[in-house]
């Protein structure tokens, strides 16, 4: 039942298409996988077909298991890219030939755990734990078997990186992370398994003795330092977005960010409210508060190439679009706005789903005021020469920075006595000309969540909207 009545309020996201030569090749490393992990069953003598039914089985089988894969991660990632299944599918491939080739001598908890990482830091908790449970279930050999407890230890190890990754926010709790695990996964053996694991630390070949728990737990600590190192290298390769990297991009002291606050100040007091009304909203409905915090610090970028030209940076002496004179060249400056902040996201190497604020933050809304001044002009125009070339939102995130951005300048405008009930009237009115104009369209938004994002933004203004004392003046004015 609630699945249907999730169904009933909110359309289903299509994933992104991927071209046919990306989906070929992602085809045919899953081919390579199953070839490798199932291949040596083709050595046992003598060949009879039971033998080949055998291996025909546990090829299928991790053919499907890859396809499994790349569902899942899709279901959890509709904007998931081709790089990025390919490096969910490429980290399957080596560590089955990282089984294959080093399972003697390599723990298997240093060939599982540190990929769960890297695809939960990227991907989300669910894609790794179903990467886990392929990549722990399928061993290319069968002649080596994996101690019960060993196995169970290594599940558990794994399943609480993936679950934690998802969620980690900086990079010192990664240290924290590759300290912790390895450190458990050591108690764990030296309960489950048996002290007499435990060897000198004097040997030649300490790190790379299997089976010994000082060796493997001590090996698991270098292998997820040496991942944590290269998560970064992972995040510009593969167009990973971690929560460290939002973090580190929402940064206020970032070159674009500072110089957005120096040179166009009326933009950036604008943003840092939007930023408050889309967080707020985000974290009502449960979307992703660190992407939508981050993308709407990025979303005016554009207004840097002619700050003046944009209202809130104008001191009220003069306003270039009245010297201008002409509505449709100032539309073509509005629109401007939104094609040099993807020139600035370029340049400073934004990740694409920042990026993806510039453009849908304004979808293809139409310039109300240029348009009318334009009819009053009695100008031979079409109405689509005022409106944003778009797209119109594709997630939630973008959707709720369209309607903060519609919403913060008529919140701010309301008179300090105004009411809840006319300050949600105006929200109300504002997200329903959006709806109207087809601009939530493809955003995934359910009946539900506009109703809490309408909370959410009036919870905002009554925070904002507060008074002031005012207190008497004095000579020595030491009053707070």
């Amino acid at each position: 039942m609630f699945y249907l009545w999730r169904r009933s309020q909110v359309p289903l996201k299509q994933p992104i298409k991927i071209s046919r030569i990306d989906n070929l090749i992602i085809f045919l490393v899953c081919i390579l996988i199953s070839i490798i992990s199932s291949y040596k069953q083709l050595l046992i003598s003598p060949l009879n077909i039971a033998v080949i039914f055998s291996w025909l089985l546990t090829f299928t089988e991790i053919l499907i298991s890859s396809g499994i894969l790349i569902l899942v991660s899709k279901s959890e990632n509709p904007t998931i890219s081709s790089r990025q299944i390919f490096l969910i599918i490429t980290l399957l491939l080596a560590a089955q030939s990282t089984k294959l080739a080093f399972a003697s001598t390599i723990s298997p908890l240093s060939i599982i755990i540190p990929p769960a990482l890297i695809i939960s830091q990227g991907m989300g908790s669910i894609t790794a734990l179903a990467w886990v449970s392929i990549a722990s279930l399928s061993w290319p050999d069968p002649a080596i078997a994996l101690n019960n407890n060993l196995f169970f230890i290594l599940l558990v190890c794994s399943s609480v990186v993936s679950l934690l990754g998802g969620r980690i926010r900086s990079r010192a709790q990664l240290l924290q992370l590759s300290i912790f695990v390895p450190i458990g996964s050591f108690l764990s053996q030296w309960i489950l398994i048996g002290k007499d694991k435990i060897s000198p630390i004097n040997k030649q070949d300490f790190v790379l003795t299997n089976g010994d728990i000082t060796s493997d737990s001590f090996l698991l600590a270098i292998v997820m330092l040496f991942t944590i190192l290269f998560i970064p290298i992972f995040e510009s390769i593969f167009g990973l977005l971690t929560k460290a990297r939002l973090l580190e991009l929402a940064d206020k002291e970032k070159p674009l960010i500072r110089r957005l606050s120096l040179e166009a100040p009326g933009t950036f007091e604008h943003t840092l409210l939007i930023c408050g009304l889309a967080e707020e909203a985000s974290r009502m409905i449960g979307g992703d508060i660190d992407l939508i915090k981050t993308g709407a610090l990025y979303h005016d970028v554009g207004k840097l190439h002619a700050p003046n030209w944009f209202i809130e940076n104008q001191d009220g002496s003069r306003n270039p679009h009245d010297e201008l004179d002409d509505p449709i060249k100032s539309a073509k400056v509005l629109q401007a706005h939104v094609d040099e902040g993807l020139k600035f996201a370029r340049k400073n190497r934004l990740p694409k789903l920042i990026a993806n604020f510039i453009p849908e933050h304004q979808g293809t809304l139409k310039m109300g005021y240029f348009f009318q001044k334009a009819k009053e002009k009695n100008l031979d125009i079409n109405e689509c020469h005022f409106r944003y070339k778009g797209p119109i939102p594709q997630s939630k995130e973008t959707a709720i920075l369209m309607l903060a951005d519609g919403c913060e300048a008529a919140l701010r405008a309301m008179h300090i006595n105004a009411s809840d009930k006319e300050a949600l009237e105006t929200i109300s009115n504002i997200i329903y000309s959006r709806q109207k104009d087809g601009q939530l369209d493809d955003s995934n938004l359910s009946k539900g969540e506009i109703f809490l994002i309408k909370r959410a933004f009036l919870n905002v203004w009554k925070r904002i909207r507060h008074r002031r004392i005012q207190y008497p003046t004095s000579k020595n004015n030491t009053f707070s």
